[in-house]
C-alpha cells in the first residue's frame, strides 16, 4: 500500500525520539509478530510505516491525526484495508484513548510500545530528557503524578517508575509479551545501578 522510501519522505525533521529510526525499529518488530500471530502483513507493515506520521504536534493527538493522514494517502486502496490501517494507527497510543480492536491493531500497538523499553527505550527515555531539558536523575515521591508535577521535576527515572516499567503488562499479543521479556529485564537492571551509581553505593 505504501512504500518503505514513500513513508521515509514524511518523517524529514523528526526529533530524535521518534524519527524515521524509530518507524524502522517499529516496523521490524511488527513484522516479525505478524508473522508470529498470522495477522495480515500488508495492513501491519503499512500502519506500522505510517504510525507516527503526524506527530510534528501541529494537529492535536497525533494518532487519530495520523490515521486521517493515512486515509487521505492511501485513497484508492480497498476501503477495508485503508480502514483497517487507519485503525490501527489510532489505537497504538495510550493517551488516545481508543483501545485496539484488530488483531493488526495490537500488533502495531505492542511493537511501538516494544520500542519504548529495554535499551533502546532507555536511550530514547534519555533523548526526550535531554530535548527537554530534564535533569539526569531525581528521587520518585510516593503517589508522584506527571500531571501535577512542578516545572523540570519529570526525569527519565520518574517516566521509568511511572510509565516504561508498567508496560510488559499491558501488551496486547502473546508475542509483544514475550519479546518484553527480556528488555524489560534490562531496563530494571539499568535504572536500579543507576541509583545505586547515583547514590555513590558503587
Amino acid at each position: 500500500m505504501i512504500t518503505v522510501e514513500e513513508a521515509r519522505r514524511h518523517y524529514q525533521g523528526a526529533e530524535a525520539v521518534h524519527d524515521w529510526g524509530h518507524v524502522l525499529r517499529v516496523l521490524a518488530l511488527a513484522e516479525r509478530m505478524a508473522e508470529a500471530e498470522g495477522a495480515d502483513a500488508e495492513i501491519v507493515r503499512t500502519a506500522a510505516l505510517l504510525h507516527d506520521i503526524a506527530r510534528d504536534g501541529s494537529q492535536g493527538d497525533h494518532a487519530l491525526a495520523g490515521a486521517e493522514t493515512a486515509r487521505r494517502l492511501l485513497a484508492g486502496h480497498p476501503a477495508e484495508k485503508v480502514e483497517a490501517v487507519a485503525h490501527a494507527i489510532a489505537a497504538h497510543r495510550f493517551r488516545s484513548g481508543l483501545a485496539p480492536q484488530t488483531l493488526e491493531a495490537k500488533i502495531v500497538h505492542d511493537a511501538d510500545k516494544l520500542d519504548a523499553i529495554g535499551a533502546v527505550g532507555v536511550a530514547r527515555a534519555f533523548a526526550f530528557g535531554a530535548l527537554n531539558g530534564q535533569r539526569l536523575w531525581a528521587e520518585v515521591p510516593p503517589g508522584y503524578v506527571e500531571s501535577e508535577a512542578a516545572p523540570g521535576e519529570h526525569t527519565p527515572v520518574h517516566e521509568y517508575t511511572i510509565k516504561l516499567a508498567k508496560i510488559r503488562e499491558r501488551l496486547l499479543t502473546e508475542s509483544g509479551r514475550r519479546l518484553a521479556e527480556e528488555r524489560h529485564a534490562f531496563m530494571v537492571a539499568f535504572f536500579e545501578r543507576m541509583e545505586l551509581e547515583v547514590r555513590g553505593i558503587v
